[in-house]
């Protein structure tokens, strides 16, 4: 069965960066949303990023533009979140997830994908 798994978690500073990684090397066709979700202790789940694979486009929630990067290394077969100047707030459990033929790969879609991870943990102190 395919998997994703994320790695890259940790606790940090405000201010500070982390990059997440998610491992995908059954998701290479050109056919996939791939897409960051998070979800904070006693919030719902909320889209992060997306990254289409069939032409690289990218897509944010406006309040997180300009801090996070998504993109891929189709070479390592990866995925990654590049998150930088993090604040307390963006303390959650990230999940890496992905989706056949879509009908939207927006991060404003809903965060419900065929393919999730088991998560990984970001805290960021103030």
């Amino acid at each position: 069965q395919a998997q994703l798994v994320e790695s890259g978690g940790g606790s940090v500073q405000a201010g500070g960066s982390l990059r997440l990684s998610c491992a995908a090397s059954e998701f290479t066709d050109s056919a996939y949303c791939m897409g960051w979700y998070r979800q904070a202790p006693g919030k719902q789940p909320e889209g992060v990023a997306t990254l289409r694979t069939r032409d690289g486009r990218t897509t944010y929630v406006d309040s997180l533009k300009g801090r996070f990067t998504i993109y891929q290394d189709n070479s390592k077969n990866t995925l990654y979140l590049q998150m930088d100047n993090l604040r307390p707030e963006d303390t959650a459990m990230y999940y890496c997830a992905a989706e056949r033929n879509p009908i939207s790969c927006s991060a404003y879609r809903q965060p419900l994908y065929t393919y999730s991870g088991q998560g990984t943990q970001v805290t960021v102190s103030s």
